[in-house]
């Protein structure tokens, strides 16, 4: 069935996680925001979910972190034998494909989904089962469909060795007729089409400049010492996940060259790749000498308490007591904290990754460069 966007009431995003302030989460908040200004009603599908519980769907199964989507992920583009892939792990993907889809047909059912928006799930493979449901229900329902893609799997080398090329060539992304692909990068576009034979639409990912961000308020007026900066000290954030592309070393040797009294500030979580990153970042700072707070637990979208009554801040309210941005990603998809930095009129570090260089520096910004290395 195919249904004029006209007749469009309900849309279904859905993702492996819609929590905290990851790129993924945040811009899909954005892309709520729009369609609800339009008098559209947005439903949720995750793994994680931090939406209101009214217009969520919460399946465990459908998270990247979830053990068994672990061990598919693990067996899949770890322990393969020459592109083998053990029968059993294909019996695996293909039960949980079917879970995932009855949920995801339990969902379209229960908010009258008029409209899917698949959020990255169809595009970085962490989750085979679920993009393979995804792929299947889209071509069984023919529903419309806006696949919003944020970073490829051909874009990071993890993936480039594998036992699942059938499914990345069926699923990441499929090439049905319901569906309209959206990139946020002209790179993201040409490649592809040139991978696939697939047009994509180029959305890339926005602040709204028009409305500055709010002034500080008495609420935060306590973030540098929650932070346990002195009242000398340099406050350079880092606004990223704890993974290696994001080339956080980088950071750290920056602060220890500036030869101020400076304390870096990394404000999301590790986890998503494992914690083997962080410990080296740990490690990495005390050889350099570099005082550095992993501060995720009380950065979030929303302000709060944590367990044990600590005071839960946003990234704005960060954002507003920095100095200086670091922002080394060796990859990114488009440029979030490049963005936000711009948003909150901070200075910032870049390394010269290949979106900025054609899709963000052209444009006029300036900023500190540099190529791969401080």
């Amino acid at each position: 069935m195919y249904l004029p966007f006209d007749k469009v009431n309900n849309i279904g995003f859905i993702s492996t996680r819609f929590a905290g302030t990851d790129g993924v989460s945040l811009e899909t908040e954005k892309w709520a925001r729009v369609f609800e200004k339009e008098r559209f009603h947005c439903f949720y599908f995750a793994g994680e979910l931090d939406r209101p519980p009214s217009h969520s769907h919460v399946v465990p199964a459908a998270h990247f972190m979830d053990p068994e989507i672990r061990s598919i992920f693990n067996t899949a583009f770890e322990c393969h034998i020459n592109g083998v892939r053990p029968r059993q792990l294909t019996t695996k993907i293909h039960d949980i494909k079917e879970h995932l889809k009855n949920e995801l047909y339990d969902f379209i059912a229960k908010f009258d989904i008029d409209l899917l928006v698949p959020e990255n799930v169809l595009t970085i493979p962490l989750n085979i089962p679920l993009g393979l449901a995804i792929t299947e229900i889209i071509a069984e329902t023919g529903l419309p469909t806006i696949a919003h893609h944020h970073d490829f799997f051909w874009e990071r080398q993890q993936f480039k060795a594998n036992a699942v090329w059938d499914y990345l060539n069926m699923a990441f992304p499929p090439h049905l007729p319901p569906i309209r692909h959206v990139v946020i990068s002209t790179s993201a576009g040409n490649q592809l089409g040139l991978r696939t034979g697939i047009s994509g639409t180029l959305i890339p990912n926005v602040m709204d400049f028009r409305h500055p961000p709010k002034p500080p308020d008495d609420y935060a007026d306590d973030v540098r010492e929650a932070l346990g900066l002195d009242p000398d000290e340099r406050l350079i954030l880092q606004p990223t996940r704890v993974v290696k592309r994001k080339g956080i070393e980088n950071a750290i040797e920056l602060v220890s060259r500036l030869g101020i009294k400076a304390r870096l500030v990394i404000s999301h979580a590790s986890g998503d790749e494992g914690h083997d990153y962080e410990k080296r970042l740990i490690n990495y700072s005390r050889r350099m000498q570099v005082n550095t707070n992993f501060v995720s637990n009380i950065i979030n979208d929303r302000r709060g308490t944590t367990p044990n009554g600590r005071k839960i801040y946003t990234l704005q309210d960060i954002y507003h007591h920095a100095d200086f941005v670091t922002y080394p990603s060796t990859i990114e998809g488009f440029g979030n904290a490049f963005l936000e930095a711009v948003y909150f009129r901070k200075p910032i570090l870049v390394n010269r990754y290949s979106i900025y260089s054609f899709d963000i520096k052209p444009k006029g910004f300036l900023a500190v460069e540099i190529d791969g290395y401080v």
